[in-house]
């Protein structure tokens, strides 16, 4: 494995050479970059069209994209394309997330490249699995609706799709997964292998929990909205001034606290109430109760009393209410990021810690091409 400039992080020394766009490659290779490793993103000429898509796609590339390298290739002509195989040869891992067939058409397939680099791990990021669906174009949005996803998500007659690209994101996971599980066993077999990760996949396992449910009780599980909750106290309640606050009590002894807490004794007294059987029987009524007395609270002063008790709560928040998060914030999970125009941006690390340590920003956010110099001049000095 090639070395890099950091020798303290898990991936130090894998070399990574990444074609992709969009959300799915890209998550994949910037946890792979966020691990140690040196992850080269490979851009067209005038840049990955990523970093200026308009809307709800703003944030695509700076999220996405962090710790890794630029280089500007036009892969289509032929010296980009001898460039390209030259590089490959240098490196570990290969992610794509490109059309069906256009690799292999250009001649970057993993079949293609491993009869000269038997050493690739290959990352095929696509919308199915090898199957019927294989040559069907996908987004995230399509395959919430085959999944089962969209159907869980709205009520009753409207389909919803969930409001991030969740399949996206986390089929760029699973390719990180196998790209951590295709080199372990290159360790003992000295090959690589071509790992596939695929959008429609990742949403049926997201939906499998409610294929089981039907599997195991023969009734076709309702959407979430519409469900039949397990817990009497397990929703959403409006307060005070129109703030929102979402309460759960799952136990009787958490029903009990719930009432001290609101001033309503006489609900936790009551022998309807009893257990959660009963309450969940009786959900309508309960909630409708508890809601005539929670609408005169502050949700401030609540969520004071709720914590001291220990009762499971959460404030309703904007993703931009995040951004000065006190937890967030302390535990080191949001830092700052030099964005590609030279300002700062913050950023959200992976949800993990190695050693109670956090894996940061190492490096700004490339510009377009910003290292194709260093990178396409490493290639000539390692030819002479």
């Amino acid at each position: 494995m090639t070395t890099t400039e950091r020798n303290d992080l898990p991936l130090s020394g894998v070399r990574v050479i990444e074609f992709t766009h969009m959300v799915m490659g890209p998550t994949c290779g910037m946890i792979l970059a966020d691990l140690g490793a040196e992850v080269i993103k490979v851009e067209p000429p005038g840049g990955d069209k990523t970093r200026s898509l308009p809307g709800l796609g703003v944030g695509f590339f700076r999220t996405f994209n962090r710790n890794k390298k630029s280089v500007v290739l036009d892969i289509a002509t032929p010296a980009g394309h001898a460039t390209a195989l030259e590089l490959i040869g240098q490196c570990d891992v290969l992610l794509e997330n490109f059309r069906p067939g256009l690799m292999h058409k250009l001649g970057l397939d993993y079949e293609t490249l491993s009869r000269e680099h038997s050493k690739l791990v290959y990352v095929s990021h696509k919308g199915f699995l090898p199957g019927p669906y294989e040559h069907r174009l996908a987004l995230d949005e399509v395959v919430q609706m085959m999944g089962g996803l969209s159907y869980m998500t709205g009520p009753p007659g409207q389909p919803l799709r969930v409001g991030s690209s969740v399949n996206d994101i986390m089929g760029g996971m699973f390719g990180a997964i196998g790209v951590l599980a295709a080199l372990r066993e290159r360790e003992r077999t000295g090959r690589g292998q071509e790992v596939q990760s695929a959008l429609f996949e990742n949403c049926v396992f997201l939906s499998a929990q409610h294929m089981q449910q039907y599997a195991m009780t023969g009734e076709t599980p309702p959407p979430m909205p519409a469900r039949v909750s397990a817990w009497s106290v397990y929703d959403v309640f409006t307060l005070a001034g129109g703030e929102q606050l979402f309460i759960g009590a799952v136990s009787d002894k958490q029903f009990r606290t719930l009432c001290d807490v609101i001033g309503r004794p006489d609900l936790a007294e009551d022998p309807a109430f009893q257990t959660n059987a009963q309450r969940v029987a009786l959900r309508p009524q309960l909630l409708e109760r508890l809601a005539q007395t929670l609408r005169h609270h502050r949700a401030g002063e609540l969520s004071a009393r709720l914590e001291e008790a220990g009762l499971p709560y959460a404030p309703i928040v904007r993703p931009e209410q995040l951004l000065d998060d006190p937890h967030l914030t302390a535990s080191g999970g949001l830092v700052p990021m030099q964005a590609d125009d030279g300002t700062s941006t913050p950023v959200v690390l992976l949800p993990l810690l190695l050693g109670g340590r956090r894996l940061g920003v190492r490096r700004p956010l490339p510009k377009a091409g910003e290292h194709t110099d260093e990178i396409l001049g490493s290639l000539a000095r390692t030819s002479d």
